[in-house]
């Protein structure tokens, strides 16, 4: 963090509800919004476990009528975007609500953005371009690890250029979300593990990011000790609520800090490999960070030797170099822990890639916010580095 610690900051979150069951809180809400026909948008998973079919009752119980519109895949498409528009507007609904991870989130947002202003989604690209805010929305995640559900971001893949897009403003912050850590557990070992990283990456990137604030300090390190103490219990036991519950308070820290601090290399990289090779985010993410927080130390070693006391690590009586090893060896372990241990050659990236995935990371708009400017040469060393 560089620049003066007292210098006016904002901080954006939206109204929240956690605790078990605040998914049944849906029809209330969307009635206090006076919505009378409400969109669902979801993926064919989380119907699946039932967690779709609680939030539809909770809408019957209140008088509220309701559409599924669940076309959404893992990083959502702009088409996606555009066909959940179209059902929107062919059913006349009034408000949305977003259950699952990232994808419904992140896809829910869009179609809210396209139902308000009648444009395609890519026009949107970047900081503040929205004008015409979208209809209520309520967010409804069902893992620990994207933010959505409390951020300013909508990340969406531009099908025809092969890039995900950054679309970032307070007026896609959702109205209310209701974070229930029950969903939770029907989660998978490996998808619990990728979402928790994804958390993690946000937190340590939004306490390095050259926007941190005190308050989004506050909220990245504790997302950081709540993840490193209870993310591989409960990837260990699936259904103990405990570790589910304190793995979603961890995702709501770091969503609230990276949504106000932004992010970094990190993402901007992430970003780039889910839209050219469609890979799954939260596993780059996790794939690239110790390489990353190698590349950026020097920028702020401080700042990192604070994030490996909140992960419990024995940072005294060594040297600045040992220092550094310990953090990044760390984060190593975590991700070991976790089970994530290819490599992004393992997951089918090659050094041909490299190039073009190093300019779409520096067009970036996360890589603002990097600690360190990389010149294309440093991105395309860190992801050869990860191969």
């Amino acid at each position: 963090m560089t620049g003066d610690r007292f210098e006016l900051r904002k901080f954006v979150a939206p109204e929240f509800v956690i605790g078990a069951d605040a998914r049944l809180l849906t029809g209330r809400y969307a009635k206090n919004f006076g919505a009378r026909h409400v969109l669902v948008v979801t993926g064919p998973h989380i119907i699946q476990a039932g967690w779709v079919k609680d939030v539809t009752a909770s809408l019957d119980e209140d008088g509220i009528h309701h559409t599924i519109f669940s076309s959404v895949t893992p990083n959502p498409r702009d088409h996606e975007v555009m066909a959940g528009a179209k059902v929107y507007a062919d059913a006349g609904c009034d408000a949305i609500v977003a259950v699952g991870g990232g994808s419904p989130m992140d896809c829910a947002k869009g179609i809210g953005i396209v139902s308000t202003s009648g444009r395609n989604i890519l026009e949107f690209e970047g900081v503040d371009q929205i004008v015409v805010p979208p209809p209520p929305m309520i967010c409804i995640p069902t893992t620990a690890g994207t933010g959505a559900d409390v951020s300013q971001f909508a990340i969406i893949n531009d099908t025809a250029r092969k890039v995900k897009i950054a679309i970032i403003s307070k007026k896609i912050v959702p109205d209310i979300a209701l974070i229930d850590p029950l969903p939770l557990t029907t989660l998978s070992p490996e998808l619990t593990a990728h979402t928790g990283m994804d958390a993690i990456t946000h937190s340590v990137e939004a306490y390095v990011s050259n926007a941190s604030s005190p308050v989004t300090d506050i909220h990245a390190l504790e997302s950081i000790r709540l993840m490193q103490a209870h993310l591989s219990p409960a990837c260990r036991s699936l259904e103990d609520t405990g570790h589910r519950y304190q793995t979603m308070l961890g995702s709501l820290c770091a969503g609230l800090a990276f949504s106000n601090a932004s992010l970094g290399a990190v993402h901007a990289m992430a970003h780039s490999l889910g839209g050219l090779s469609d890979l799954p985010h939260g596993e780059c993410n996790a794939l690239l960070l110790e390489h990353v927080m190698a590349y950026n130390y020097p920028a702020c070693p401080k700042r990192y030797e604070t994030i490996g006391e909140a992960m419990g690590l024995d940072l005294s009586a060594t040297s600045h170099a040992d220092r550094k090893e310990r953090i990044i060896a760390g984060i190593r372990s975590l991700r070991e822990a976790l089970h994530v241990t290819d490599t992004l050659g393992d997951l089918g990236v090659s050094k041909e890639d490299i190039p073009a995935l190093a300019r779409n990371a520096l067009n970036d708009p996360c890589m603002a916010t990097n600690p360190r400017q990389p010149t294309i040469k440093d991105i395309e060393r860190i992801y050869e580095e990860a191969l």
